[in-house]
């Protein structure tokens, strides 16, 4: 496609069509004290209303050079200790991670006109917990983990095919093989902001921020 077709394709591409998207109200004078009660309430409505795997974030890392990466995971789970999310910690964001232990995630609802975005301090959880998180997961979920190397060079499709093979035939004989690279993390927010859109662009943006007495609320321009 020519960079002229591009321009003209983009030109006719719609945000929050009103047959596709409901612009709810949200009133911040009426949101909790607290971050988590709201982001479960606005994740369930998500699921209900119809919007694919509402469950998926952006997630953002700097490496050791500061060069920034951002890519599509999945959420594990969300309470006092923080947002979850797994990977090998030998992959490239995990390499990040270690490096700099601060990442960025990013939620869209386009179905609701909603955005959560969360930022915060990166840690891993125990090889134990890692692994508990793993192997509640399904078989296919195992067989990735196990066929491991996550974001080295591949040489063709055919040896990704063979590895994968046998990384499904242990998973299905051995469904509590470990993958020591394997590693639970969770993101420790600083910051969650919630974003709901507007039919006449005042969209609302709330920001929780943690302070040394708790979390403390504030309204940002669109």
């Amino acid at each position: 496609m020519a960079p002229k077709d591009l321009h003209s394709l983009l030109r006719t591409l719609r945000v929050w069509a009103p047959e596709t998207t409901e612009l709810r109200p949200f009133d911040p004078d009426r949101a909790p004290p607290t971050p988590l009660p709201l982001f479960t309430e606005w994740l369930a409505d998500a699921a209900a209303a119809g919007q694919p795997e509402p469950h998926t974030m952006s997630l953002a890392t700097t490496d050791a050079d500061g060069r920034a990466d951002v890519r599509i995971v999945m959420l594990h789970g969300a309470d006092g200790d923080g947002w979850s999310f797994a990977s090998h910690s030998t992959s490239r964001k995990g390499r990040a991670l270690a490096a700099r232990p601060y990442a960025a995630l990013a939620f869209y609802w386009p179905v609701l006109g909603r955005q959560v975005r969360v930022r915060g301090t990166v840690t891993a959880a125990p090889s134990e917990e890692s692994q508990a998180d793993l192997h509640a997961r399904s078989t296919g979920a195992l067989a990735a983990a196990l066929t491991g190397r996550q974001s080295a060079e591949l040489a063709s499709a055919e040896e990704l095919r063979q590895a994968s093979r046998a990384a499904w035939e242990r998973a299905r004989e051995h469904p509590e093989e470990p993958s020591p690279t394997w590693t639970l993390y969770r993101l420790r927010a600083d910051a969650v902001e919630f974003f709901q859109g507007d039919p006449e662009r005042r969209h609302v943006r709330l920001e929780y921020r943690r302070t040394e007495f708790g979390w403390s609320k504030g309204l940002l321009w669109p």
